[in-house]
């Protein structure tokens, strides 16, 4: 259930600030959120694209009516000279013989993908695959076979080769003469070669990315993943939402059944193919991670099926054999970590969780550790690289501001660390090649993004963008804003968002309405921007919002969220009870009208809150999980174990063996063609729901999977929610 919080899409909760009225009364209607005719835009003002090329110059660049503008920014002046003749992609592609009806589509994707110092960019017409090519002015076909789609197509390192997938078997072809070769020929239904499966893509290496293949730094080879799915049970969704219906078949291990067999292989341009030894044959076993290092060394790290360790490994010089560089092991589970970053002279970092903290670690050319490079009761969000002219290592990380971060500069031995971002929130950098310069992308609860550049040691260069709020939302009476912490029974410290109604009176009562996710590493408390008024309208309407992430959702280090290990749910909900408990101490909130809603995993969480409390009188329960048995293996058994090693904590955390203890009234809303959450854990719950004589409201959408898409069907689901939020809140 790794990514499943991004569909948590119907009413996450984050806080913009207090704005003045402008105009009119002020208020929001559901209609001006999410109607599809009538909504209001709330979009912000796009940023200036900015990068850096091959050469550490900061470059502009800009799509006008599908004419590409670059140009080089000067860093002290802020000149800004045109880099050569403008390339016009539309003309390109229409010369090329595209439909004009696509022009125009075709030329925005590109455009999103067009960087400094690359000419060649691949692009889909038709069912074939076409290159762009912005130096020599052309758009032309690489392939001829408009009845067999090709997809995860890549460029090689050179730009010379492109490798891609139809069906299930990898293909390459010379970019000079257009000239197909097939890698390998036994792809089937059950043989993957070089594409994700289902389970793989979701929990492994994210969802959407079905690419299970990597070019050599030096183009010659690829290395690929191959899965045997012949023992994976099919799941089927019969797509009864069309005729004729549309079913669905995929091969989806739950918790305890067998995985796909993986290998992992390496072909040559011509298909020459090797394999890897397997260095666990007598265990079962997850490939993570694969690629290679700057000088084409091939990298991989496995991992044990319910993944308390991880081996990060390295092969020898034929590509067969290979030894373990660092081993992590946990009291929980391990997470799935980056590949190390290599130094000229063969030492690397590290990333790690081993004392519960996301930390950074510099190992000797001979895997010996050195010793920490950071280390603290905070965690390394990203790390960005190595000027090892200076010896410093930069880094996001939360030391500041749990709920954001920032900038780091830190020595090589650890000895000396400094911050170089000054404003609070959630920063994304982008540094020069050279580590001379960065560009700093930012925003937080209070104010919208902003970029700026800097020099190296953090100095303001040039504040290039700075989003106004849109005018629509400026007009808007908005709710009053509070972000704190709230300690646990055990002193734990739970980040928190309140949002009050503008006209807020303390001796009043106010119903509550509750979001959350609350699964593993998953927060909902973000120091930065977001557009969504939903909370707003809830508080205008007299309700208070409340959001709190459990201490196991809070992304505070690996160790706050190992305490749920084999157990979920039980740890949660004393976290979110202690939560109530805070603001039932405010006086102002009437606890015996609490509204709980999640999606998800905040699904199942409200539905095992209901089920295990008394705490909240209603919830909105969004494609929740019902009973672990019934979710994916690699998610499922990393948090739980194998079902037949950890039978008590599967039988706690059911919420179909707790049916009968349900407490007040559920909305629950899923969408039939769920490949994510599958509709069987809605009907079984239904189904204990019915036995056990207790009453549940439905709302389904048709042909949607983990979360409804369409604007109407968004819209449907707003106005039932509301609905049902008035009626029995």
């Amino acid at each position: 259930m790794g990514p499943l919080f991004k569909y948590c899409a119907t009413g996450i909760l984050i806080a913009m600030p207090l704005l003045a009225s402008a105009a009119g009364d002020g208020r929001l209607t559901l209609e001006m959120l999410y109607h599809p005719n009538q909504k209001i835009d709330t979009k912000l003002k796009p940023l200036t694209r900015l990068s850096w090329d091959a050469q550490n110059r900061l470059i502009e660049s800009a799509m006008n009516e599908g004419v590409l503008q670059q140009a080089m920014v000067d860093l002290q002046s802020w000149q800004k000279t045109p880099l050569g003749k403008e390339n016009p992609v539309t003309a390109i592609l229409r010369k090329a013989g595209i439909e004009e009806k696509q022009v125009i589509g075709i030329a925005d994707k590109l455009g999103a993908e067009i960087r400094p110092g690359a000419s060649s960019y691949l692009f889909t017409y038709q069912n074939d695959l076409w290159l762009l090519d912005l130096k020599a002015g052309l758009a032309r076909e690489l392939t001829n076979t408009p009845d067999q789609a090709e997809d995860e197509a890549i460029l090689s390192p050179d730009a010379k080769s492109v490798a891609y997938l139809k069906g299930n078997d990898i293909y390459l072809t010379d970019i000079a003469t257009a000239r197909e070769t097939r890698l390998t020929h036994d792809g089937s239904e059950t043989n993957f070669n070089g594409r994700l499966d289902w389970v793989y893509m979701e929990e492994v290496y994210g969802r959407g990315k079905l690419r299970a293949f990597w070019w050599a730094p030096d183009s010659s080879k690829l290395a690929f993943l191959n899965f045997d799915e012949s023992k994976v049970p099919v799941y089927t969704l019969p797509g009864e939402h069309v005729q004729p219906v549309r079913t669905e078949r995929t091969r989806y291990p739950k918790a305890g059944d067998p995985n796909p067999v993986v290998r992992l292989g390496i072909l040559d341009k011509t298909g020459k193919l090797s394999w890897t030894e397997n260095p666990y044959p007598d265990q079962e076993t997850l490939i993570v991670q694969v690629g290679w290092t700057p000088d084409g060394k091939l990298l991989s790290s496995w991992q044990n099926r319910v993944q308390t360790w991880l081996d990060l490994r390295m092969y020898d010089a034929d590509l067969k054999k290979s030894k373990v560089m660092v081993r992590e092991t946990s009291p929980a589970w391990v997470e799935r970590l980056p590949f190390p970053l290599f130094l000229k002279d063969g030492s690397f970092l590290w990333e790690s969780d081993r004392t519960g903290h996301r930390h950074i670690y510099r190992y000797q050319a001979d895997y010996k550790l050195l010793g920490p490079v950071t280390k603290g009761e905070w965690d390394v969000r990203e790390l960005h690289g190595v000027n090892e002219k200076s010896g410093e290592v930069y880094f996001s990380a939360n030391e500041r501001n749990p709920i954001g971060n920032d900038l780091y500069a830190a020595a090589l031995d650890g000895k000396s660390m400094r911050r170089l971002t000054q404003e609070k929130g959630t920063h994304q950098i982008r540094w020069s090649g050279d580590f001379s310069h960065y560009i700093d992308i930012w925003s937080s609860l209070q104010h919208p993004p902003k970029q700026a550049v800097f020099s190296a040691d953090g100095k303001l260069l040039k504040l290039t963008d700075e989003t106004p709020i849109p005018a629509a939302v400026q007009a808007l009476k908005l709710a009053k804003v509070s972000q704190q912490q709230v300690k646990a029974r055990d002193g734990f410290l739970l980040e928190s968002l309140l949002y009050l109604p503008p006209d807020f009176d303390p001796a009043r009562k106010y119903p509550v309405y509750q979001h959350l996710y609350a699964g593993p590493m998953a927060p909902q408390v973000n120091d930065r921007w977001s557009n969504d008024l939903y909370p707003h309208f809830l508080a205008q309407q007299g309700y208070i919002v409340w959001v709190l992430d459990n201490r196991s959702a809070s992304n505070k280090g690996a160790a706050s969220a190992w305490g749920i290990h084999r157990n979920l749910g039980a740890g949660e909900l004393q976290d979110q009870l202690d939560g109530l408990e805070w603001l039932r101490a405010k006086g102002w909130a009437d606890m015996d009208r609490v509204a709980l809603n999640g999606w998800s995993y905040g699904g199942y969480f409200t539905s095992y809150a209901m089920t295990h409390s008394k705490a909240w009188k209603i919830g909105f329960v969004g494609a929740p999980v019902t009973d672990w048995h019934l979710y994916d293996s690699i998610y499922t058994e990393r948090y739980m174990g194998l079902p037949s090693e950890n039978k008590e904590g599967y039988e706690r955390s059911s919420v179909i063996k707790a049916a009968s203890a349900l407490s007040g009234k559920i909305m629950i809303m899923h969408g039939t063609m769920d490949d994510n959450v599958h509709p069987q854990n809605m009907v079984m719950l239904i189904d204990a729901l019915i036995k056990n004589d207790k009453e549940y409201s439905l709302q389904l959408y048709p042909g949607m999977g983990h979360g409804p898409r369409g604007a109407w069907e968004i819209w449907s689901l707003q106005k039932a929610k509301w609905k049902f939020l008035k009626e029995n809140l």
